[in-house]
């Protein structure tokens, strides 16, 4: 019964008067003012809402061209403050240049006044050294003894340690080696040599000349002996007789015919001569002079050789002792420092 009436009702404007028809265009153009008025509301609302954003944007802008510019004059203050600071800095540093230039020119005249003051010492201590060696060599060659060669040497060398220069090392290395080398040499006993000359001066005097007569024997009484019997005293008798006459023919053998000339005048003077060169060598073995020595020593054995008899048993005894003399005064000479002399010129030359 519900449906009936609306269907009714919904047929009856169908089925009436036409007259609704006629309000269509209105309602439809009541829409689309409706739509342009909701659409200029729209772009009315962004219009509003693009103008406030863009002019929000203007004043971020305003803002931040306000702070460019600001920041901007904040850097030429800046810069302007880095410039100064610079030309400043620029100065000083100029200014520091000059003082290290200057400070870098007195150093370099201070070491050349320090090297120079350590080389004047460095020379006098060469100096010192090398007359104090000199001065030691000379006294050991006085006294033939290598102590105060020794003590002078040690003496530099603790000099030289002290010094700590290393253009001396030379000089320490070579004094170390004369140190080593004197306490190696061995040395020949001098009163020694002494006594051995003074036997030959001595025994001089009883050397036999190539040219001397035999010794004649004691004669033996002829009588005869009250304990001797008569054939003992005939055989020595005959003895007797047989010597004398031997003794009237002498066959000798002399290599040097000066020896066999000698008279017994010349003989003194040659006995003489003899004790004169072995004194001079004895002198010349007290004052350290090894060359008039040998030089004696050698006139002597000459002398003993050519004109003594050589198969007399005193004359080989003093040739036997003048070549142990000769052969010793080779362990009489002295070592020298030539090693340290050398070093100490070459560092004194600066070298």
């Amino acid at each position: 019964m519900n449906t009936e009436p609306s269907l009714t009702v919904a047929s009856a404007p169908s089925e009436g008067s036409p007259a609704p028809a006629p309000g269509q265009p209105k309602s439809t153009a009541m829409r689309l003012q409706w739509a342009i008025a909701l659409v200029a509301g729209v772009a009315l609302v962004i219009s509003v809402l693009l103008w406030q954003k863009l002019g929000n944007i203007q004043e971020q802008l305003a803002r931040q061209s306000a702070d460019a510019g600001s920041q901007a004059v904040e850097a030429r203050a800046t810069a302007r403050q880095a410039q100064e600071l610079a030309m400043e800095t620029a100065a000083k540093l100029a200014v520091a240049e000059a003082r290290l230039s200057e400070v870098s020119l007195q150093r370099s005249q201070l070491e050349e006044l320090m090297q120079s003051l350590s080389r004047s010492r460095d020379e006098n201590l060469v100096v010192d050294i090398e007359s104090a060696l000199r001065l030691a060599q000379q006294q050991a060659q006085l006294t033939g003894s290598v102590e105060p060669l020794l003590a002078a040497l040690k003496s530099a060398e603790l000099r030289v340690a002290r010094a700590a220069q290393p253009r001396l090392t030379p000089v320490q290395r070579a004094i170390t080696r004369d140190i080593s080398r004197i306490k190696a040499t061995a040395l020949a006993d001098t009163p020694a040599l002494l006594v051995k000359l003074d036997e030959l001066v001595l025994l001089a005097d009883e050397l036999p000349v190539a040219n001397a007569l035999p010794t004649s024997r004691p004669n033996d009484t002829l009588k005869r002996k009250p304990e001797e019997a008569v054939a003992d005293w005939w055989v020595r008798l005959g003895l007797l007789v047989r010597d004398e006459v031997r003794s009237l023919v002498r066959v000798s053998r002399i290599a040097d015919p000066d020896a066999a000339l000698l008279s017994p005048e010349q003989s003194f003077f040659l006995r003489e001569n003899l004790k004169l060169k072995l004194l001079n060598a004895r002198l010349g073995l007290l004052s350290r002079q090894i060359d008039s020595v040998r030089s004696d020593l050698a006139a002597a054995s000459v002398a003993v050789g050519r004109y003594f008899d050589a198969s007399s048993r005193k004359t080989q005894t003093a040739s036997a002792q003048l070549q142990q003399v000769r052969g010793q005064l080779k362990a009489l000479e002295l070592p020298r420092v030539e090693d340290t002399l050398a070093a100490l010129s070459t560092a004194a030359a600066g070298r």
